[in-house]
């Protein structure tokens, strides 16, 4: 994190804006309890695009559901993520949902499929260590959906997940070969956030396997990590932006994260430099 407030993370945006490198921007904070905790969300996320077009950044937006109410009501929190979304476009800008643990799954894919409908500038997080996954995104096709394809951070029962990395890394690469396909085909976004570079050498060399050219291909990664590989991907061609975290619920969400899985820890310790 560059700073706890927007205007760390705006200022930050400009120093990579200069690399030619966007970013998205995500207030930390989630599984609020009040409705009015909820609209003050919604607030600030339009407050923040109108600062982002103010500025003349080139950054996105990504937020959880349950920043929003979800976990309260589903009806409301979908009319303030339409705003978001309404206003995100009124910006020439986008809205990226963030998956939360397997229990949210099935919900934050309806709600996209309902908000989808209505604001097309909108995408999905697709986690590659469910077992569910691939099938997820074969019944999101008739949608024409955005996806930001990640590995998946929350602690979850072996019985929908893999357990082994091994495995993780199969699924995330079979699930990016639909992906390339669909962005081949129908021209779709799709993004693949990893910092694993084995694994991002291998979507490199699926695309070019397929004819997707650099300039279609996109990766998103955390600010800080892997600083020398966001600018080789830029150097060759390659779409990336850096997602930008900020607020003052930083340390919950960074403790909550590491409890949930400790290798966490080796992974923040042993990519922050390289």
């Amino acid at each position: 994190m560059p700073g706890e407030d927007l205007s760390d993370a705006v200022e930050a945006t400009k120093v990579f804006n200069r690399k030619r490198i966007p970013t998205v921007f995500t207030r930390l904070g989630e599984n609020i309890t009040q409705m009015s905790e909820a609209e003050e969300v919604k607030c600030h996320y339009i407050d923040m695009l109108e600062k982002i077009r103010d500025e003349k950044i080139q950054t996105e937006v990504s937020l959880k559901l349950t920043q929003i109410g979800l976990d309260i009501l589903f009806d409301k929190s979908l009319e303030f993520f339409n705003e978001i979304a309404s206003a995100a476009k009124s910006c020439d800008n986008f809205v990226w949902i963030d998956m939360e643990g397997s229990t949210y799954t099935d919900v934050t894919i309806d709600f996209y499929r309902r908000a989808k409908m209505v604001n097309k500038n909108t995408g999905v997080c697709l986690q590659a260590y469910l077992s569910r996954t691939e099938n997820d995104l074969k019944n999101l096709l008739d949608i024409n959906p955005n996806i930001r394809l990640v590995k998946g951070a929350y602690s979850e029962n072996a019985e929908i997940a893999f357990p082994d990395k091994r495995d993780v890394d199969r699924n995330y690469l079979k699930i990016a070969k639909m992906l390339l396909a669909q962005i081949k085909e129908h021209d779709i976004t799709a993004v693949f956030g990893t910092h694993d570079l084995k694994l991002i050498e291998e979507i490199e060399s699926l695309a070019a396997a397929l004819n997707v050219s650099n300039d279609k291909l996109e990766f998103h990664m955390l600010y800080g990590i892997k600083p020398n590989e966001q600018l080789r991907l830029v150097n060759q061609g390659y779409k990336l932006k850096v997602l930008i975290s900020y607020g003052k619920a930083w340390y919950p969400w960074y403790m909550r994260r590491l409890a949930e899985k400790p290798a966490n820890v080796g992974f923040v310790l042993k990519n922050l430099i390289t």
